[in-house]
C-alpha cells in the first residue's frame, strides 16, 4: 500500500506553480466561497500574477482580502500528479511588477494586476497507482 500523498517543501511548490498555467483563486462574496479558473504567472517573489477587467467582481472580491490560489496537475492514466495552494492577502493595482503600482483606478485600458503575496504555501504530490489498487 502507497501513501496518500507525500508533501512538497514551499521551493517546490514555487516550482511546480512556474510550470503551469491555469489555477484556480478561491475567494468570498457575501461570505460564501467562489472558485475561478484564470491564467497566471508567478513573479521573482513568489507572488501569484492574475490579471482581470478593472471593474470585474473577482478585482471588486479580492482588494486586500486574504485569498487562497490553488494549481494541480494530474494524469488521467495512473491519477499521479500534484497540487499547491497558495494562501495570501490580493493587491489589485495597475502597475507592473517592475514599477509603482498606480491605484486600480487609474489604469486605462480597463485591465489591473492581482498580486497575491503567499504567506502560506503548501503542496503535496500524490502517486500514481497500478489499476488493480483504485
Amino acid at each position: 500500500m502507497t501513501a496518500e500523498f507525500t508533501p512538497l517543501d514551499e521551493p517546490q511548490c514555487l516550482r511546480l506553480l512556474g510550470g503551469a498555467a491555469i489555477g484556480r483563486l478561491v475567494y468570498t462574496i457575501g461570505a460564501l466561497p467562489a472558485v475561478m479558473p484564470l491564467r497566471y504567472r508567478i513573479a521573482a517573489d513568489g507572488s501569484v500574477l492574475l490579471h482581470t477587467d478593472a471593474g470585474s467582481e473577482i478585482a471588486r472580491a479580492v482588494a486586500d482580502a486574504v485569498v487562497a490560489f490553488e494549481a494541480s496537475e494530474l494524469d488521467e492514466a495512473d491519477g499521479s500528479g500534484w497540487s499547491v495552494t497558495v494562501l495570501g492577502r490580493a493587491d489589485v493595482t495597475s502597475g507592473t511588477e517592475k514599477g509603482h503600482p498606480a491605484p486600480a483606478a487609474a489604469r486605462t485600458d480597463g485591465r489591473v494586476t492581482i498580486r497575491i503575496r503567499p504567506e502560506l504555501v503548501t503542496g503535496r504530490s500524490l502517486p500514481g497507482s497500478s489499476p488493480c489498487e483504485a
